[in-house]
């Protein structure tokens, strides 16, 4: 079964500007994004995360590397301050190698982030 690398998009919510908050939703994010899709860590090429600018107490990738994705390239970027953005609000898009086809990932928002996609 030949695999190729495939994009995955996900977001959530923090109940707080803390490191606490902001590490337990992305944990939350990703566990959900790893298991619904079937990957290990070991698929994952590269993953690029976004916060609102009102999440500045830690960094979503911190959560990423407690969860055994220590050999994975991270990157974490503030999002554009758009007036009516989603507040406390961290995204990710993974770079993933897969088996599956597009239409056959399911791409993940949780908590108050499910706003953005209700068609997901």
């Amino acid at each position: 079964m030949t695999k190729i690398l495939r994009g995955l998009r996900g977001a959530t919510t923090a109940t707080a500007n803390t490191s606490d908050a902001i590490l337990e939703a992305t944990q939350e994010l990703l566990a959900a994004l790893q298991t619904t899709n079937g990957f290990a860590p070991e698929d994952v090429e590269s993953a690029i995360f976004t916060t609102s600018p009102d999440l500045d107490a830690d960094y979503p990738a911190r959560a990423a590397r407690r969860l055994g994705w220590t050999e994975v390239p991270l990157l974490g970027a503030a999002e554009v301050a758009v007036r009516s953005g989603l507040p406390r609000c961290i995204r990710v898009l993974l770079h993933f190698y897969t088996a599956k086809s597009q239409r056959a990932l399911k791409h993940m928002y949780l908590r108050d982030a499910a706003k953005l996609r209700p068609d997901r």
